[in-house]
This record gives C-alpha cells, sequence and structure tokens, in this order.
C-alpha cells in the first residue's frame, strides 16, 4: 500500500486541488492507497475538505509542520511513505519512478519543484539560483518527499526541534541509509509566498534563516514567512 500524508494547517483553498491530484495521480498505479490529512490546529473547514475527498484525517495542535509529517507517518498503513504539502501537485509519474527508486534500493527522494502562477521576477531569480545550489546538493524539497515505512522509522521522522527546514535533515538522514533519488519531473506548488510578500521582506526573512542555521530554525518566533497565517484569498 502507499500512504500519502499531507500536512495541513488552514488549507481550504489549496487542498481540493491538491487531494484531487492525488486521486488522479494514483488511481493509474496498481496499489491500493490512502490519503492521511493532518489538520494541525485549522480553523477553517481543512477537516471537513479532506474527510468529503476519502481522505482520513488526523488532528493535532502543534502549529509544527514536522509534527505534522510524523503524526501522518505514525498513522499511515502503507509500505511507501509520500509526504505532500497541502499546495502541491503531483502527477503519475512521481508515484510511479519514486516507487522504482525505492525498489532498486534507494532510501528515499524527492522532486524538482516548479510554482504556480504569477511570480515576479526577482522570485523567479531567487528559485532558479535556490534550486541549482540546493538540488545540487541532492537535497529533498519539503512539498514532496518519499522513502518506505521501514526508512521513516529507522530515521526517527523528521527531526521536530525544527520550525523550517526539517526537510533538509531528514534528506541528510536518509543519505546516511542509502542512495537519494531527487526525480527531475518537477512537482508543481504554490507561489504564494512569492506574491503575498515585498521582495524586502522575503528576501531579508529568507535570508536571514540561511545565515542563522539550525539555531533561526529552530525558532518559530523568527519565521514570518512560514508562520504568521497568512493565506492568498483565491489560488493564483
Amino acid at each position: 500500500m502507499i500512504s500519502f500524508i499531507v500536512p495541513a494547517h488552514n488549507e481550504e483553498l489549496e487542498l481540493p486541488a491538491t487531494l484531487a491530484a492525488i486521486h488522479a495521480a494514483a488511481m493509474d498505479v496498481a496499489q491500493p492507497y490512502q490519503i492521511i490529512v493532518v489538520d494541525d490546529a485549522s480553523t477553517d473547514a481543512t477537516s471537513e475538505i479532506a474527510m468529503r475527498a476519502g481522505a482520513k484525517v488526523v488532528r493535532i495542535e502543534r502549529r509544527q509542520i514536522a509534527a505534522a509529517r510524523n503524526a501522518g507517518g505514525q498513522a499511515a498503513q502503507g509500505e511507501y511513505l509520500f509526504f505532500v504539502d497541502a499546495d502541491t501537485r503531483i502527477k503519475q509519474t512521481h508515484i510511479t519512478e519514486a516507487i522504482t527508486a525505492l525498489q532498486a534500493g534507494y532510501a528515499g527522494g524527492s522532486a524538482r519543484v516548479a510554482m504556480d502562477g504569477f511570480i515576479p521576477i526577482w522570485g523567479r531569480m531567487l528559485l532558479r539560483g535556490f534550486s541549482s545550489i540546493y538540488f545540487g546538493l541532492n537535497l529533498g524539497a519539503g512539498a514532496f518527499l518519499f522513502t518506505t515505512r521501514h526508512n521513516f522509522e529507522a530515521t526517527g521522522g523528521f527531526d521536530e526541534q525544527y520550525f523550517v527546514g526539517e526537510e533538509v535533515y531528514f534528506s541528510l538522514a536518509l543519505k546516511n541509509l542509502g542512495r537519494f533519488k531527487v526525480l527531475r519531473e518537477p512537482i508543481v506548488t504554490s507561489g504564494r509566498k512569492l506574491r503575498m510578500y515585498p521582495a524586502g521582506q522575503f528576501l531579508r526573512d529568507f535570508f536571514g534563516v540561511v545565515v542563522a542555521g539550525p539555531r533561526g530554525a529552530r525558532s518559530r518566533a523568527k519565521l514570518r514567512l512560514w508562520y504568521d497565517g497568512k493565506r492568498e484569498k483565491h489560488p493564483a
């Protein structure tokens, strides 16, 4: 079985398309599957939307994506675990190529990233430069990560001392177990943060976390881009 784990906080606008994409991608794969939506302290219709789409809902009150992913991983029944963010669209090829990689002995993996909608020029430049470095280091994007149940348990899951960047440490933990595969076919995730924030604020906050390193990633108070609760009124 394949388990798709979707962490979500107030994602009523993005979640329907994400769940529809997972269903469409998984129906053509010759394996049973389940979708688990981890509703982390939502105050909107996130849980109701998930249940209407046939997903199992796990509720937590942590406001931390690492904790949400771990809760979903612990509730999952599948041999293969796919962590898909609530604003991210995947295709059948992401599932089939990921399973092929895992069956070939890879410990886990991810995929390159494309962003939806209008992205300002500064955002496109940042994304191109950052992606070249990040994926050049063979690290996984948090929006889409895959592994086996055995390897998830062997790593201890996502490190909950981090409020951002937890995907980096999870990627490194998987690489300690074996090879790590970044699929070339990009997943499509929301570019909303690049639309919602002025360039100066985004770059200041983004590079502030990069420069601060692990210490900055452990402080939720400093992570405004990730934890201020802003949402686009309508998907792009």
